[in-house]
């Protein structure tokens, strides 16, 4: 009987860090589409939502990382966001991962929307409103999604999931939860959602070999950027393959995908490694500390 009630109870909280997660990204990203409309509609010449949501990006991230009322939570909230500080090192090897991840992934996004009819992701006509608020509301949008979901995803879900997984088997679950997450805006496609998964296996590895958030913010946030400006606003022109054919660039970017994807193998291998000398690092320096303090 207490083995069945220990299992429903953590099986319940980690459901409930799963809803979490939901509930942060789903908020930052419903704050940042209402400010963004209504400064488009009033003031499109000043682009005021940005540094309003610049404002509300950091509020948010220091309530999640220990910050505020209650006190009581602080140090939960600390862990569970795990925005821990690594080295140069880590950080170099997690970009360099990261970025032959993200391109790997542009090449599998668009063999995958020549394969199967998919509506485009591309924004919104845009060209009545002044370059820089495009811009400038571009990148915004490009640092919101990931600051909230490293923080609800990779971080508060992910931690939740690995005090109660081996890391891979957490990774794959706050993945697939992750893939689902954008189904209500992005379409419960097959192609979308693997996608997805593939993302935040990416993310969730980088999160988990480096203990921290912080090492994919900056590999989540260019790969946006490229997706935002390069990626997306193409999707309507692509034909499929079935009624067009096999073109050339059909294979190229095939071939994109597998070669990055075998490039960022032994990548994500060294930041293993890395981090792991990090780990023993900090170890060592925490022993220090406490036979200086005794």
């Amino acid at each position: 009987m207490e083995e069945a009630r220990s299992f429903s109870t953590r099986t319940l909280n980690v459901v409930g860090f799963g809803l979490l997660a939901f509930a942060i990204t789903i908020l930052a990203g419903g704050i940042w589409s209402a400010l963004l409309v209504t400064n488009l509609r009033s003031s499109p010449a000043f682009p005021w939502s940005v540094p309003a949501m610049a404002l509300l990006l950091w509020l948010m991230w220091s309530y999640l990382g220990g910050r505020g009322w209650p006190r009581s939570t602080s140090d939960a909230r600390r862990r569970h966001l795990r925005a821990n500080r690594r080295s140069g090192r880590t950080y170099l090897w997690a970009l360099v991962a990261g970025v032959l991840s993200v391109v790997a992934l542009a090449g599998y996004w668009i063999v995958l929307f020549r394969l199967v009819k998919m509506p485009p992701n591309a924004l919104s006509d845009v060209s009545s409103y002044p370059r820089m608020t495009v811009a400038l509301m571009i990148l915004m949008g490009s640092l919101v999604a990931p600051f909230m979901e490293e923080a609800g995803f990779r971080g508060y879900f992910q931690v939740a999931l690995e005090r109660e997984f081996r890391g891979p088997v957490a990774v794959m679950i706050s993945s697939v939860v992750f893939a689902l997450a954008h189904g209500p805006t992005q379409g419960f496609l097959w192609p979308k959602l693997l996608f997805y998964f593939l993302v935040g296996i990416a993310f969730g590895a980088t999160a988990y070999l480096t203990n921290s958030t912080l090492p994919a913010i900056p590999v989540h946030f260019v790969g946006l950027l490229i997706f935002f400006t390069l990626i997306w606003p193409h999707d309507a022109a692509r034909q499929l393959v079935l009624e067009s054919g096999a073109d050339n660039w059909f294979w190229i970017h095939l071939a994109q995908g597998i070669v990055f994807t075998v490039l960022a193998v032994p990548a994500f291998q060294r930041l293993a490694r890395v981090s792991r000398q990090d780990g023993a690092s900090d170890a060592t320096n925490l022993g220090l500390h406490k036979a200086a303090a005794s």
